[in-house]
């Protein structure tokens, strides 16, 4: 599952994208993994391990807000 979303204003020369996914690991759990940055960067990041998808889901609709 993943979230991509762009924000572009050339009047206030704002390209930017924030990006959300699940992704699994090696280990079993369900990372939450956050992008953000300019548009053409590689930006920032975050990962998130939970246990398992549900809660995953959780987070992830929680920073979707």
């Amino acid at each position: 599952m993943t979230l991509l979303m762009h924000r572009v204003d050339p009047g206030n020369n704002a390209y930017r994208f924030y990006a959300l996914s699940l992704e699994p690991t090696l280990f079993g759990d369900v990372a939450l993994v956050r992008r953000w940055g300019r548009i053409g960067t590689r930006g920032r990041q975050i990962i998130e391990l939970h246990p398992d998808e549900a809660s995953a889901s959780t987070a992830l609709q929680r920073h979707r807000l």
